[in-house]
């Protein structure tokens, strides 16, 4: 099974119904892409979970260790975590109440992808968040 996100358009409708975006490996280095991608949706009014057990908060926002920990409806799981990370990820994405899982540019995963079609979720790989919502603006 090939790897196909839904088209821009539907990323488009995706993001203008998106409120939180629960971050997976959101650094608090300034420096490192998740950081700026993140602090970019941030400002564009999107509600940001930074998820990393080895930081305390990053982008103003106390971080939790994993997505269980967070508290309420997400729209989006945004992953910036190296590709052999997606499976287990996925499989923590399936036991919360959450909308979207989108792995970042360079992320993808066929393991993780199957498994979250089989149980009906909306998944994008391989795609920057940041430059999505720049180009469906």
């Amino acid at each position: 099974m090939a790897i196909e996100n839904p088209s821009r358009n539907e990323i488009g409708k995706i993001l203008k119904k998106a409120k939180t975006i629960a971050v997976v490996g959101l650094s608090d280095n300034p420096q490192r892409t998740s950081y700026m991608v993140s602090q970019a949706m941030q400002a564009s009014g999107y509600v940001i979970i930074p998820v990393n057990p080895t930081v305390d908060e990053v982008l103003g926002v106390k971080a939790v260790k994993s997505l269980k920990d967070i508290e309420g409806h997400i729209d989006i799981v945004n992953i910036f975590r190296r590709s052999e990370y997606l499976p287990e990820l996925a499989k923590e994405f399936a036991e919360i109440d959450a909308d979207v899982f989108w792995a970042q540019l360079g992320v993808e995963n066929e393991e993780a992808y199957r498994f979250l079609k089989e149980k009906v979720y909306t998944v994008i790989m391989d795609r920057c968040i940041k430059v999505e919502h720049a180009m469906t603006r």
